[in-house]
Order: C-alpha cells, then structure tokens, then sequence
C-alpha cells in the first residue's frame, strides 16, 4: 500500500472515530474493509475507479463466501470510505452510491425467560468486591436493556438515582434516559457505597469519584471494559450448564421481550433502547408472538 493510501486510512480512521463516533470494534472492522479493497486494487489510484470497479471486487470477494452480514458490512465500509473521500473534496463523484448490500436473513434475537435470567443472577457470587460489582451489572443489564457498551461508559454525572433515571450515550453519541428498577438501584447504591473501592487491588489507588469518573472499575481503578463482562456471563452460564448461548446483548432483547409481554407501547420501548426506527423495535412483537404460539402448542389440548 502506497503512503497516500495510508493517509487515506489515518484521515479516515479519525473521521470514524471523531466525527461518527464510532465504537472500537466497528471502526476496527471498517478500517480492515477499506485495507482489503486498497490491496486489491494494488496500485491503482482509489480516487480514480468507477462504479464497475467496485462491482469487479464485489465479484471478487465473494469467492471467499462470506456471511451475507459480512458482505453487507464490507460494502458499508467501502461506501463510508468513499463518503469520506467525496466530503473531503478528494473525488469529484462518488462511484459508490447504487452500490448495494445484498439482503440481510431475519433473523428472531434470542432472549432469556425471566426464570433464566434469575438463575444466572443467584449464581454470580456475591461475596467478594469484584462478584458484587459483577452482580450489579448483569442487574442493570436486564432492568434496564442499555448495551454493554453504554453501562461500560457510564460515569458519576450520568446517574440521577433519586429519580431511577440514568443518562446514557447510545451509537451516534445520542443521548437518552433510561430507567432503574429499585432491585438494580439498591444494588448500585450498594455497589458504589462499598464494593467499589475494594475491587481495586491494595497496590492501586483510587481517588474520590468525580462526574467524570467511571462507575465499573476494574481492579487497577481503571473503567471496566466489556469483555471482562461476557467473560462473568459465560462463566456462569457455563457453570450452570444453561443451553443457551448468553451475552450482554441477549439481556437487552430479555430486557425488549419481556416489556412487549406485559403489554409496553411500542413507542416507548423504541425510547428506552434507543432505537432510531420504529422498524427495529417491532421485532420483539414478533418474538412475543411466538413466544404466545409455544405457550398455546405446549398447553392447549386440541393443537
């Protein structure tokens, strides 16, 4: 790759990062895409192509027969990149625009039943610092649907617990509140008043928290990252020999589903995960239906 190429990519890394607040994982993700393609073309100038040269290596990479969400997601990415490239005033069109991505397969999000979810919150032990903030956030992960993400960033300023409320920042840096069921905010409280400042080991030190500062640390005082928390959640999930394959985002469809079940407007369900459409929230009815069509299978003598 020449070294405008490079260029390229570090100016497009940090409109991904700056402008689109991107998270980690899918700017590491667009970046890699738009890597991919700039090999392919070797030493062809990216700025020069036309619409039948991204056509030629749609062609190309799907030889390899990804996942029709992988090719969906790379073609994003090369139509983000040249999106850049054409605010930026580096091309004068834009070769990319009737480039599609083919269809998605819907597909229903699993859930957990309410029984499931209590099953693996009695079996996170509770009797250490670290386990009672690990505890408290698989509790806030399903009393309130935010992503692991968002209750990873939470800070002090966010959190308005008189109120059951707490701030959060979804995709896009959009802000939105959310509410706390009291079980989650006793747990919080508790956490915060006690378990917080022990998780971190003897040799660290930690100052008093400020707005700014995060809620979950880790043991060095640091913000805890996601990661550590799918690994809490596989680890019992695993000890309790559940047959589910569990992660921080099936607590949030958990979380959808079962405000559907007990009859939540849809509108306001779309309020609380942060959904941009309608579109996105209205496939927990479509779970909930059939979770009502098993019930009437399993039960009704005549089906």
């Amino acid at each position: 790759m020449n070294e405008k190429d490079k260029d390229f990519i570090e100016n497009f890394k940090n409109y991904l990062s700056v402008e689109k607040n991107f998270s980690f994982h899918t700017l590491t993700a667009y970046c890699s895409d738009v890597i991919s393609y700039l090999l392919w073309l070797n030493d062809e100038d990216c700025t020069k192509v036309d619409f039948n040269k991204l056509r030629e290596y749609l062609y190309f990479i799907q030889r390899f027969e990804y996942k029709k969400t992988t090719i969906a997601r790379k073609i994003a990415s090369i139509r983000t990149f040249y999106k850049y490239l054409f605010r930026e005033k580096y091309i004068e069109n834009n070769p990319s625009i009737s480039l599609s991505a083919p269809k998605r397969p819907k597909s229903l999000p699993k859930f957990l039943t309410s029984d499931e979810v209590e099953q693996i919150l009695d079996n996170i032990k509770i009797n250490t610092p670290s386990g009672f903030r690990n505890r408290t956030v698989i509790e806030l992960l399903w009393a309130t649907g935010m992503r692991v993400s968002e209750l990873s960033n939470l800070n002090f300023g966010d959190l308005n617990l008189e109120e059951n409320e707490i701030r959060v920042f979804g995709k896009g840096a959009k802000e939105r509140i959310v509410l706390v069921s009291d079980r989650a905010k006793k747990y919080l409280i508790q956490y915060i008043n006690t378990a917080r400042k022990l998780v971190v080991a003897p040799e660290y030190s930690l100052a008093e928290p400020s707005d700014d500062s995060p809620v979950f640390i880790n043991n060095t005082g640091y913000r805890l990252q996601n990661q550590t928390i799918r690994t809490v959640i596989n680890e019992v999930v695993s000890r309790i020999e559940l047959p589910k394959k569990v992660t921080p985002h099936v607590f949030r469809h958990s979380f959808a589903t079962k405000l559907i079940e007990k009859g939540a407007d849809l509108r306001v369900v779309q309020e609380l995960l942060g959904h941009a459409g309608i579109s996105n929230t209205q496939i927990y009815t479509h779970i909930s239906m059939k979770h009502m069509q098993d019930v009437y299978n399993s039960a009704h003598p005549h089906s």
